[in-house]
């Protein structure tokens, strides 16, 4: 058993999905170079210790890092985290962020779990006294993108394509979690997971609306092995996934061990339409309604793993996250951390990065000329005034080694 204190976080954004230009040619969107992290790593750095902040959200590049099967490139990793364990944050690291190397295909080629977890065991060996770990990131917006709406990647639109980049996702996150416990028995895992809802804008809309509100679980069910009911069990299997590929993800979940992490932005939520048609509807319910209905399905810790909003919103949406955070926990509930999403200014996010245009989005906490932004003054003063209180508090979470 091992207590482990509140985690105030940011992360250094390091998206890195293939999308196809207007010419038709495939590209590789790296949010850590159009950021000019690679330069700027150690400045990077000195932002996170300089806010306060002691975890980060950080990870290598998959795709320039795992070269062949057996064969890796631990060049950066060994500098960035090297610096880190001198500067003493903790990382929660990120191992797959919406992209696979090349060599690799994308997310439709059965192979890719085996050789992730391959990849995940091999990071674990090579930095032993790393404990935390978020083996795939969003794997439910990454089959969605990928394989649903046909953005990035495969670039497929179908529901057989979906469920197939799903169960492959899936199996790679639990085979990566137990090829790092072989390591390091003592890892936790937090899955940050983008937390939806669905409002059916009619009343012949509910029937979409319901369905598509047990489809958001499909990702943490699978990893959790948790029971679905049949409408989804029928869904997974009429589109490609067989009872023995199913049954393995009962069979094999190590829930013991993991966080629900949740990702919550003003896009999470849905209006659905009678023909079919979906749209944001920005902020109904917010992080605390659907975050405590995801917690009433597993009854695992919570983190707030990812948020953010543009400016000039940004400090008052920061304020009206931190807010939910605290009536969850007052509540009874869990919930360990939070993190403002990311530490930068993103890059093309305006368009699901879809397009190579180049546009700054001021989310970060500091601009890409590394100057602090207002919600990063506000976030830095909102560590200092919390920390010790909430850390005080008693809120009885331990992780279990299974």
């Amino acid at each position: 058993m091992t207590a482990r204190k509140f985690m105030f976080a940011t992360g250094i954004e390091n998206s890195y999905p293939k999308i196809q230009l207007p010419d038709g040619t495939m590209k590789r969107v790296d949010e850590m170079e159009k950021t000019k992290h690679y330069e700027l790593w150690e400045k990077d750095f000195e932002l996170v210790k300089e806010m306060g902040i002691e975890y980060l959200r950080y990870g290598p590049p998959y795709y320039r890092t795992h070269l062949a099967p057996g064969v890796y490139d631990w060049a950066f990793a060994d500098v960035t985290f090297g610096r880190l364990s001198e500067l003493d944050i903790t990382p929660i690291v990120d191992l797959c962020h919406f992209g696979i190397p090349d060599w690799m295909g994308d997310f439709q080629n059965p192979a890719f779990p085996a050789l992730f977890a391959e990849y995940a065991g091999a990071f674990a060996a090579r930095f032993p006294n790393i404990k935390l770990y978020t083996p795939v990131n969003e794997i439910f917006i990454t089959a969605m993108f990928s394989a649903q709406y046909g953005w990035w990647n495969e670039r497929l639109s179908s529901d057989k394509a979906f469920v197939t980049a799903l169960k492959h996702l899936c199996k790679a996150n639990v085979l990566a979690m137990k090829a790092i416990l072989k390591v390091q028995p003592g890892a936790s895992f937090i899955q940050s997971e983008s937390s939806e809802y669905f409002h059916a804008m009619e009343p012949d809309a509910e029937p979409l609306a319901r369905f598509l509100n047990q489809k958001r679980f499909l990702s943490l069910d699978l990893t959790y092995g948790y029971p679905i009911n049949v409408t989804m069990y029928q869904y997974l299997l009429s589109n490609g996934m067989s009872e023995e590929e199913y049954n393995w993800f009962t069979n094999n979940q190590v829930k013991a061990h993991c966080v629900m992490g949740s990702d919550y932005y003003v896009t999470n939520e849905h209006l659905v339409f009678p023909d079919g048609r979906t749209q944001a509807s920005g902020e109904i319910f917010g992080y605390y309604v659907i975050t405590s209905q995801y917690f009433r399905r597993y009854k695992l810790p919570i983190m707030h793993t990812e948020t953010n909003i543009r400016m000039p919103a940004s400090r008052d949406w920061l304020l009206k996250q931190w807010a939910n955070v605290r009536r969850l926990k007052l509540d009874g509930i869990p919930i360990l951390g939070f993190t403002w999403y990311s530490l930068l200014h993103q890059v093309d996010w305006d368009s699901a990065l879809r397009e190579d245009a180049g546009r700054v989005n001021e989310l970060g906490l500091y601009d890409l000329d590394r100057k602090i932004m207002p919600v990063g003054k506000e976030y830095k003063t909102l560590i200092a005034q919390w920390k010790d209180i909430i850390e005080e508090e008693s809120y009885g979470l331990v992780f279990q080694n299974a």
